[in-house]
């Protein structure tokens, strides 16, 4: 599915394919909330990087998430790089160089009329904000951190996946 997106000013503007456009993965963690989660969470698109194309690069910028290292306890900079708009701050997508051939558009910036996923994934519910009630439905899956199940995995098994992207 093509999917097209931009940020709330119009300065960028961009279009991807996606063979997994449901919106359907509701990221609760503490980066995803502060950076595009207004109602808590961020929604996470998977699609092909290589068919990334940008109007208004210029009005990018990149912000990488310092991360606390479960076994280390050390202080690391996130390979993953969120693009967000740096005149209205719309979150746009994220990329991570371990998985190059994927990028992640926020739901939240697609202006394509995206479908309705039949079942709902809430994810990182450990990092939860206090405040954030989690309205699950009765075929939704629950996490405390991460789930097995990729968006990938996730749109095969639902049968959900675009042919054509």
């Amino acid at each position: 599915m093509l999917l097209e997106g931009s940020c709330h000013c119009g300065s960028v503007h961009f279009i991807v394919n996606s063979a997994n456009p449901y919106p359907f993965n509701k990221c609760y963690c503490s980066i995803c909330r502060k950076t595009a989660g207004g109602g808590g969470y961020a929604i996470n698109l998977g699609a092909d990087y290589e068919t990334l194309k940008v109007e208004g690069e210029k009005y990018i910028s990149v912000y990488q998430a310092e991360i606390r290292n479960s076994e280390t306890a050390e202080i690391q900079q996130s390979p993953g790089k969120r693009h967000f708009c740096k005149k209205c701050g719309s979150a746009l997508w994220q990329w991570d160089s371990r998985w190059p051939k994927l990028v992640h558009p926020f739901a939240s910036a697609i202006d394509t009329d995206l479908p309705v996923p039949p079942e709902h994934t809430h994810m990182m519910l450990n990092s939860k904000a206090a405040w954030v009630e989690v309205h699950s439905g009765p075929s939704d899956k629950l996490f405390e951190e991460y789930p097995q199940e990729s968006l990938a995995d996730w749109h095969l098994r639902l049968e959900l996946v675009d042919k054509n992207a």
